[in-house]
């Protein structure tokens, strides 16, 4: 105890030390935050300084080997990282599904050239990556995709489409699931990784409700791929998909923790509708909604720590990130249904200034594709019934 004491006081010191005071403010709009990339886009000089100061010491992904860039730290360091930022209101450093999805499975299934060419960039912010994995045909049966990949040489020649792709319009290197073998279904699929910039890739936004775009629909016409970029074997590439897939929807089960430093639902809600005499909220009815979902998203942080403790002891149940996910995404939902209510007919404003055009209710409608996107509630729940609860013919 005494060891892991000396480093949380030498971490909240260098912290305080070295973290931008912006760096330590909420996170107000998309543009806050960090994306990395070949050609980053940087709000301020201090969001640029806070990622290089960070990467330099690993700290971007504290629980990656040095080898590949990380910061070579134990589960209980790491732990004590993430507390220490959250008590200071450090921002993340960088945003990415690199870090998020695509490192954890190079770390188990690249080759050692693979991770020494791409980790490193990846926790330096070098390179933003995006997902190549649902199609027009082929969403939660993401077993029936067409996208395919013949060889050629040396090479893979990728034809096809993807839908529902993040970021790809920004992204500069896809990890993307392409059908080697025609014959079977899961059996049959790949995983490659390849530039956003290689001839015959292009991208579309998608519009959707909010009026913002992170998504596209991305095309592949005669693409080629090096070989060497094959992860994992040939026709083996579900295996990757499926551990891939658990880190995604514990990222996506992040949202149910509201950790964008933002002010409590309670104070959106006084400073919407008033405060009773003693400081209460002046509507019951709200205030007795706020309190139970704060019970619950209380709880669901200690469920995340212990998962996350498990995890790292390789003790993890497989269907705890589809738990994750389902509990974290509807939590997420439920806040800004919340922060609607408390805000009246005002939060409903779309374009005003005094609205920052319609942030809380773009952030709003954003929020119903939070138990779509990375696998639907209803096929979290089919997991959950099958592999935990064990229910008959689930």
């Amino acid at each position: 105890m005494s060891e892991l004491d000396d480093f949380r006081a030498e971490t909240r010191a260098w912290l305080e030390g070295n973290c931008p005071a912006e760096m330590r403010t909420p996170i107000r709009s998309d543009d806050d935050v960090c994306w990395g990339g070949r050609n980053p886009t940087f709000s301020s000089p201090e969001q640029k300084l806070w990622l290089d100061r960070m990467a330099e010491r690993g700290w971007t992904v504290p629980d990656w080997p040095r080898d590949y860039g990380g910061g070579g730290l134990s589960p209980a360091e790491s732990k004590a990282l993430r507390e220490e930022m959250a008590r200071l209101g450090c921002r993340s450093p960088l945003y990415s599904f690199g870090i998020s999805m695509l490192g954890p499975a190079l770390l188990k299934y690249g080759t050692e050239a693979q991770k020494q060419d791409h980790l490193p960039k990846i926790a330096r912010g070098q390179i933003r990556w995006c997902q190549g994995y649902s199609e027009p045909n082929a969403g939660s049966d993401l077993a029936s995709l067409a996208t395919s990949a013949e060889e050629d040489g040396d090479d893979f020649i990728v034809n096809g489409q993807k839908v529902w792709t993040s970021y790809a319009d920004k992204a500069d290197w896809i990890f993307c699931l392409v059908r080697t073998d025609k014959t079977v279904k899961q059996g049959g699929i790949s995983f490659l990784l390849f530039d956003m910039a290689s001839p015959g890739v292009s991208t579309r936004p998608i519009l959707l409700i909010s009026g913002y775009s992170p998504f596209c629909e991305t095309f592949f016409d005669d693409v080629r791929v090096p070989k060497a970029n094959l992860l994992g074997e040939r026709d083996k590439g579900w295996d990757v998909a499926k551990y891939l897939l658990g880190h995604e929807r514990e990222m996506i089960s992040a949202m149910g923790l509201g950790t964008g430093g933002g002010p409590s639902l309670g104070k959106i809600a006084v400073e919407a509708i008033g405060a009773e005499p003693d400081g209460r909220l002046d509507d019951p009815v709200l205030r007795a909604r706020i309190a139970l979902f704060e019970v619950r998203a209380a709880a669901f942080r200690a469920m995340s720590e212990r998962f996350l403790d498990e995890l790292k002891a390789k003790r993890t149940h497989p269907a705890q990130p589809s738990m994750m996910k389902y509990v974290g995404t509807e939590l997420n939902k439920q806040r800004h249904e919340l922060m609607m209510a408390a805000g009246g007919s005002d939060a409903l404003e779309w374009e005003s200034d005094r609205s920052h055009g319609g942030a809380g209710a773009r952030a709003w409608l954003r929020t119903k594709a939070n138990s779509i996107e990375g696998g639907t509630s209803e096929v979290q729940l089919n997991i959950i019934a099958k592999r935990i609860l064990a229910l008959p013919g689930a």
